[in-house]
Parts: structure tokens; sequence; C-alpha cells
């Protein structure tokens, strides 16, 4: 078995699909940090879930920000590489058609909600904010860099379907949900 420190970090910089080595602040790790972190905490929901097609949207889910995690690691030089792992519309579909779905079984929302609810809720709320943050992080990275439409369209939509899915997890669970109201304190 390969062991799994190499050394070649302790410089302060790590290497890129491709080869390039950066500094380990770079934008770049910054992006694909962020969606990382957020692919755990996809995974930290997905293990509190009990709905079996749920649990496979989040692991479709783990699999895109994997290939969304690849892309923003990619090299200048790895141009192909990227064109054999895309980020395609049907993934973007897939998180329009499941909110569209869960959407029709909730109360219409009259208030902001407050994050929170059942732990999975919470989690998935969690989920969204740190989507929030990979998406302002990936945005700001393609000031300077070429990023797939697709990637930034997914990442946009899947805080919105972690916003949902929070609000399904709370009704499946008879956890009311927080309403802001602003006079209430």
């Amino acid at each position: 078995m390969a062991r799994i420190y190499t050394k070649t970090g302790d410089d302060g910089t790590t290497g890129l699909i491709g080869g390039t080595r950066v500094s380990k602040f770079d934008n770049r790790l910054e992006a694909y940090g962020t969606v990382d972190e957020l692919n755990s905490v996809v995974g930290l929901v997905a293990s509190l879930v009990k709905e079996d097609k749920v649990i496979e949207v989040l692991r479709k889910v783990q699999a895109t920000l994997f290939v969304i995690g690849s892309h923003l690691a990619m090299d200048e030089s790895s141009r192909d590489e990227k064109t054999k792992l895309p980020c395609k519309e049907a993934d973007i579909k897939l998180l329009e058609t499941k909110m569209d779905r869960m959407s029709a079984d909730l109360p219409t929302l009259n208030h902001f909600v407050l994050p929170g609810g059942c732990q999975a809720a919470s989690y998935a709320h969690l989920a969204r904010t740190i989507c929030r943050r990979s998406e302002r992080r990936i945005i700001e990275l393609s000031e300077i860099l070429e990023i797939d439409e697709n990637l930034m369209k997914y990442i946009n939509r899947l805080s919105d379907y972690m916003f949902v899915l929070s609000r399904k997890l709370n009704q499946d669970n008879s956890t009311p949900e927080v309403l802001w109201e602003p006079n209430k304190k």
C-alpha cells in the first residue's frame, strides 16, 4: 500500500493535476478545498437521511462535487482531461427535478426560515451555506481562469436543493420550521 503522505507539501506548496505547483493559499485551492468541505457535509447529511431515494441523490451530488473539485484542481495543461469529466446539464436538471418534486409537498413559505430543525435538516442548512461559499470562491476564480459554466450553475442550484431538502427533512421528521419574523425576538 502506498503511503498517504508524500512530504512534497511541507514547503507550503501543492501539486495541481498536470504537475504545476502552487501555494497552499492559492485561489484555486481555496475553491476546490471548499468544494471538498461541502462534499464532506453532504456525506454527513446522507448519513442522517433515512429515505433511500434521497440518499441516492446525495451520493450523485457527492460524485458530481468530486468532478467539480477535479476540474478546479487541474492546471492549464489538463484541458483534455476536463472533457473526460464533464459537469453536465443533466446533473443540473436532476437537482431541479428533485426540488420541484419536494416543493410540491411542502407548505408555501411566507417568511424566511431560520436554519435548524432536526439534525439532518440542520446539516442540510450547513451544506447550503458551504455551497454558497464554494460558489463565491469559484466565481472569484473565474475572474482569472476559465471555469465551465455548468460547474457554476450546478453549485448555484445545489444550494437551492439543500434548502428545499432541509425543509423536506424537517417535514418528514415532524419538526416544525422556525420562521424568521423580524419583530419577534
